[in-house]
């Protein structure tokens, strides 16, 4: 690690994976400067744009669906399947082939991890792929998109910081260790995310942090993210104007998240259609969640739109009007998200106790 020139964070989420770095070799001037790597990835069939994200999505294409050179990628990489915007679009159309949230499978422990599960409850004729090797494909995309924009600094032989949840216990820190191997890095350290988000607030008021701190005692990080929530308490002291952190709980492995704000949302529109004598299947049910999500996404990426269309392909033999339409409107957004999984309560409020919790798909 002493000749590395770069240090670098990759954040392998369940919804988006990014790569950030610093130039250690940087003059005076842009010393400690953060970047963001934009990842080249497939946007359309022989379409190739840079994002600065890379969805955490792999898509299984039939055998006929891409014609010759469709997958075909910036480093020459030509791969039979397709990881990131393209898969997503996909996948939201075709869910029946789409792997996602590979992260909180991961940390399932009640499945086999390094199986080939995925896509869940696919049809026998759609390959499948481990959530190992699915995390793994988006490392691997992350390392080779690098590798082809820093051809004298591979990515291998850098500086690496991954971030996991705070709540993962040792097993799934093993498996995304293993995932990493696979995608050919095998020297990095494992950060967890709520205190990678403390260290950026520390970065951005270094300026005046023993005034930031001067009367807080503990710091409850909050990270929601696409498939765990996680708490983590930190103690505070500043001494001679450096901070002293001892971080001292965790909170339990709660594995809920935005997947399960945009399946509730799915939820709240199939709700809609049944009322119109409509019933949606499973496999319907699951594009529903993948329509919602983009839906959230735009409706909150835009304050000046209130409703997005929402459709689905029917079920029966007539390839015309087969189609399920309706909207997303703000209003379901904030009385399913904020209302539902952020209520106002007081402040001496407690938990309920329950058998179960987050929603499940049935």
């Amino acid at each position: 690690m002493s000749e590395a020139r770069y240090a670098i964070g990759v954040d392998l989420g369940t919804t988006n994976c990014a790569l950030s770095y610093v130039d250690l070799a940087a003059s005076e001037g842009e010393s400690g400067q953060q970047h963001t790597m934009p990842v080249p990835q497939l946007t359309g069939p022989g379409a190739v744009e840079e994002r600065s994200l890379l969805p955490s999505f792999l898509y299984l294409p039939h055998p006929d669906e891409m014609a010759p050179g469709d997958l075909v990628l910036p480093w020459g990489a030509q791969p039979d399947f397709v990881v990131g915007e393209l898969a997503r679009e996909r996948g939201a159309q075709t869910p029946i082939r789409l792997v996602s949230s590979a992260k909180s499978w991961l940390s399932h422990p009640a499945v086999d991890r390094s199986a080939a599960i995925l896509p869940w409850g696919g049809a026998e004729d759609v390959a499948k792929v481990s959530p190992i090797s699915a995390s793994a494909s988006y490392l691997a995309h992350l390392r080779a998109a690098w590798n082809h924009r820093f051809p004298a600094h591979a990515l291998e032989a850098q500086e690496i910081v991954l971030t996991v949840p705070a709540s993962f216990d040792e097993a799934a820190r093993a498996l995304t260790l293993e995932a990493a191997r696979l995608a050919g890095l095998d020297r990095l350290r494992l950060l967890e995310e709520p205190q990678a988000a403390f260290y950026d607030w520390l970065l951005r008021h270094r300026a005046g942090l023993s005034h930031a701190l001067a009367d807080t005692a503990l710091v409850l990080v909050c990270d929601v993210g696409g498939g765990t929530t996680d708490l983590t308490l930190i103690r505070t002291q500043v001494d001679n104007g450096a901070p002293l952190l001892t971080r001292v709980g965790v909170g339990d492995h709660l594995m809920l998240g935005g997947d399960n704000m945009d399946l509730a949302l799915a939820y709240t529109i199939a709700k809609r259609f049944s009322e119109k004598g409509t019933r949606l299947d499973s496999w319907q049910m699951r594009a529903l969640w993948h329509r919602c999500r983009a839906a959230k996404e735009k409706l909150l990426a835009h304050s000046d739109s209130d409703t997005v269309p929402v459709s689905i392909l029917g079920r029966g033999s007539s390839l015309i009007g087969g189609t399920l339409r309706t909207d997303l409107r703000r209003a379901d957004v904030e009385e399913v998200i904020v209302d539902g999984f952020f209520p106002f309560c007081n402040a001496d409020s407690r938990p309920t106790a329950v058998q179960r919790a987050g929603i499940q798909e049935t």
